[in-house]
């Protein structure tokens, strides 16, 4: 439900300033703790040496070293943490590297990689978010996975061999299912953040080690022969350093633990939800109290990500997921609490009978199934905001069919880097004749040979293609979008902003079309800042709310005044007024939904819930209303699935380019 979503934005949100609380109060103790004990050690050393004669300068009480212990505590945990912070900037791809992963790329041809890729990509067109990267961790033969980035725009979906190799295709559903419940519901933010600032407390250990090294082997001798003190002060530091940075390491796991044990059941619920398919991820999660390896990853650095997991990564004094034995449980309660046969470390299941040919099969079976004769009512306000992160068995079941009914030359495009590049080219050529030719001539001036030559020959795939698989298709090109290099990248934006202005005007696709590839794209080539909660109630945004409902109301529906009252009527206290078609064109548009992205959940949710009753306000939903719905959630953060129920497909200009604002 979109009140739950919002709620776990809000949840996330809260879970984030409980985790500052908690990392405070850890590293006052460290800090306190490493005063207090380098005090007593180097006081016990002072009356030691005082006891053997020898001159330590002697103070009553020893807080210079104990301070300054202090503080190099202190700094190398703020250090430490900035320095991940920074690192881990990067997004999903810096986490996915550092454990060891290989992007599978898009067009991969084998069996194993290419069932992987399948179900990651049905999953992320059913939930409403870009299709993301895969990376495969070869040398893990533990049976996990993990989500990891800043947002659905720079996040990555990680997979262990074992994982991919050991599970069937409705198993491994299940955790792919689960894993894109923590992108949806914003839990991958709050794992890198947890991930920055605990590395600084981690690092405490490792350089008390170091210093008892050095003290034990580096403090020397005077040049006189007598006994340099120095190597006494680092011994001191050293082995307190160790101590608290072993306490370190519990107050982190402890953190660890209670940020990231109650979120897995929740994930476990939202894979259920989506698949409708519980013995797929109970199967999975069977499957791993049984293997051999279990979940266990064996990489150097695998420890760092232990809370991002599907499944318990490392050993812990504190565990980060719950046992296996409640979690299966908790999905399955008829359980006889028996693992299946462990198999050969080697072996794999399925995926030879159930890749790439397997796909194509269980996509034939699922379009048998019309989604649109299903007994779902027409869309209303509730049922539509409802869906924002809550993607069904419905939904997946529509897009299986979806992708079954496009032409495969474009499924084969989206996937490859020149493809995808010659495909999103060919959806902006415009049917008018006269217009198409002056793209055309802008386009052989700024594209590669080769990727205009594949724009020509995609022309009449596109124009078979059905309105509701376009943007489906932008999405599945993402992937491919992504591993272009920064000078491709730009020379792909030049050839884009070329093919809109040939025309003189930005019609609603264009727009909707440029929105989704900056949005998406930008954070792999360029730094990017992450939205900031800026308002907390509407009533100050009330020329921006006026300006989006305005627009939706102008956009698709027959009586104006009606639809813009219905979704006004949703948030009274931002005073909203119809404004002319011409104070709400694509420019105020794209201003209002950038300022109305910064305000709190809550809010947000009583937005969508206002477009909704705009565009349901004739009792009939047609796919411009759906996709642009779909995109304005997009902007505002609120992933939505496809809206499939009771959907009326008619030509719009959501279909072609072929008018300028919002008409």
């Amino acid at each position: 439900m979109a009140t739950d979503f919002f709620q776990r934005q809000s949840d996330a949100r809260r879970n984030t300033k409980w985790l500052v609380v908690m990392f405070t109060l850890a590293v006052i103790g460290i800090v306190g703790t490493t005063v207090f004990a380098t005090a007593i050690a180097t006081s016990a050393m002072q009356q030691r040496a005082a006891f053997r004669g020898e001159s330590f300068g002697r103070q009553p009480f020893p807080w210079q070293p104990a301070l300054m212990s202090g503080v190099a505590a202190l700094g190398l945990i703020a250090g430490g943490s900035l320095f991940k912070i920074a690192q881990l900037s990067g997004g999903g791809t810096v986490v996915a590297e550092r454990l060891g992963g290989r992007r599978v790329y898009p067009n991969s041809i084998d069996p194993t990689e290419r069932r992987l890729l399948n179900v990651v990509e049905e999953m992320a067109l059913a939930s409403g978010v870009p299709v993301p990267a895969v990376f495969l961790l070869s040398e893990e033969m533990g049976i996990n996975a993990f989500a990891a980035g800043h947002s659905p725009s720079d996040c990555v979906i990680g997979v262990t061999r074992g994982c991919a190799q050991q599970l069937t295709r409705d198993q491994l559903q299940g955790v792919i299912a689960h894993e894109f419940s923590h992108i949806l519901n914003g839990d991958m933010r709050l794992d890198l953040r947890l991930m920055g600032v605990l590395y600084g407390i981690l690092l405490m250990g490792l350089t008390g080690r170091e210093l008892l090294r050095w003290g034990a082997f580096g403090g020397g001798r005077s040049s006189d022969s007598r006994r340099d003190n120095s190597g006494l002060y680092l011994l001191a530091i050293g082995l307190t350093f160790m101590v608290v940075g072993f306490l370190g390491m519990l107050f982190g796991n402890l953190i660890k633990a209670a940020v990231s044990r109650q979120r897995e059941f929740l994930a476990d619920a939202s894979a259920v939800q989506f698949t409708r398919n519980p013995e797929g991820i109970a199967g999975a999660l069977k499957r791993i109290g049984a293997a051999v390896f279990g979940s266990k990853l064996i990489g150097p650095r695998a420890a760092e990500a232990s809370h991002m997991y599907f499944a318990e990564g490392v050993a812990s004094l504190f565990a980060t997921h719950p046992p296996l034995n409640i979690r299966i449980r908790a999905i399955d309660p008829d359980w006889d609490g028996k693992y299946p046969p462990a198999l050969p470390t080697d072996a794999v299941v399925g995926v030879e009978a159930d890749g790439a040919e397997g796909f194509i099969e269980g996509v034939a079976n699922a379009a048998a199934v019309d989604v649109y004769d299903m007994p779902v009512p027409v869309p209303t306000v509730q049922h539509a905001a409802r869906q924002v992160a809550s993607p069904t068995e419905v939904h997946r079941t529509y897009v299986q069919q979806l992708l079954a009914a496009m032409p495969q030359p474009l499924v084969d495009a989206a996937h490859e880097p020149y493809g995808s590049r010659a495909l999103i080219f060919a959806l902006l050529l415009d049917d008018n004749a006269e217009v198409r030719a002056a793209q055309l001539a802008a386009l052989q001036k700024t594209a590669e040979p080769h990727v205009f030559e594949l724009t020509l020959q995609l022309v009449v795939a596109v124009h078979q293609l059905d309105v509701q698989g376009q943007l489906p298709l932008i999405d599945m090109a993402l992937p491919a979008l992504r591993s272009l290099s920064v000078s491709q990248y730009n020379e792909f934006i030049k050839c884009f902003l070329a093919l809109v202005d040939a025309d003189g005007r930005i019609s609603l696709f264009e727009w909707t079309l440029h929105h989704i590839l900056l949005r998406h794209l930008r954070p792999q080539f360029e730094p990017v800042r992450s939205p900031q909660i800026v308002y907390y109630g509407l009533q100050q945004l009330g020329e921006q709310c006026s300006v989006l409902l305005s627009a939706l109301a102008r956009a698709s529906q027959q009586d104006d005044d009606a639809a813009f009252e219905a979704g006004a009527r949703q948030i009274p206290e931002a005073n909203l007024r119809l404004l002319p078609r011409e104070a709400c064109d694509l420019n105020a548009f794209d201003k209002s939904l950038h300022d109305l992205a910064q305000v709190a959940p809550k809010q947000r949710a009583r937005l969508v819930g206002a477009c909704a009753s705009c565009i349901c306000a004739d009792a009939a939903v047609n796919v411009t209303e759906c996709e642009l719905l779909r995109a304005i959630c997009d902007m505002l953060d609120c992933p939505m699935p496809p809206l499939v129920a009771g959907q009326e497909v008619s030509p719009s200009l959501f279909a072609r380019p072929q008018a300028s604002g919002v008409s």
